[in-house]
């Protein structure tokens, strides 16, 4: 049994991550921004039937990665960027022990991405 709820956490976020398509619904939903998009509209730009849609989006939803709010009768997903942004702290927290021209590496990766 693990200690420490924080592992646990990204975890299963990152579990939540590990299937090809959960991967490509998140990347989207990622290029999207925090608008989201709806159901129809994800499963047309991933290529995946809206049923297999439904059990990817509720994988991605309980691991704490995208949110889903109602508008009329669709439903908006889209990335919970605060979850996102937590996670990622996460995993570079114990970078550079004291030597931050260590991570200094890592800057160039999310500069681009945003």
């Amino acid at each position: 049994m693990n200690d420490n709820p924080a592992d646990d956490e990204a975890a299963a976020r990152l579990s939540a991550l590990g299937h090809p398509t959960r991967l490509r619904v998140f990347r989207t939903l990622i290029a999207a921004g925090p608008d989201g998009m709806p159901a129809g509209e994800l499963a047309a730009r991933v290529g995946v039937a809206k049923n297999n849609l439904s059990s990817h989006l509720n994988v991605l939803r309980q691991g704490g990665l995208i949110v889903m709010r109602p508008s009329g009768r669709s439903r908006i997903y889209a990335v919970d960027l605060d979850t996102i942004a937590a996670t990622i702290g996460y995993l570079v927290s114990d970078c550079c022990q004291g030597h931050p021209e260590v991570c200094e590496a890592l800057s160039p990766g999310m500069e681009r991405a945003c």
